[in-house]
């Protein structure tokens, strides 16, 4: 399963998002299986759109990949800016201050 949820972003995002994701609820896209190089080219193109958002703007994408921590694939993007930790086979998240 392949889960993106976003935050106060371009509705070009959401459209693109929604055209191969089912929108399960405002703003967080599902789909249950999805080929990585599939979910590589989605993210990248969130990723170079995501340059012309707000600064309060995040998108996050999970997926289960048995050969990461937890058994799971998080990648992110936005506000606030997060760090993703690896503790004992388990990934926590962070907010990242800066000074």
């Amino acid at each position: 399963m392949t889960v993106v949820v976003t935050r106060n972003v371009a509705p070009r995002i959401r459209g693109f998002l929604a055209s191969c994701m089912l929108e399960i609820g405002p703003g967080v896209y599902t789909i249950p299986n999805m080929n990585p190089s599939v979910r590589q080219r989605i993210w990248g193109v969130c990723s170079e759109w995501f340059e012309e958002l707000h600064e309060d703007s995040s998108i996050v994408m999970t997926w289960a990949d048995k050969s990461m921590p937890g058994g799971q694939g998080v990648l992110s993007l936005g506000y606030p800016p997060r760090v993703l930790l690896d503790h004992e086979g388990m990934i926590l998240s962070n907010m990242k201050y800066q000074r």
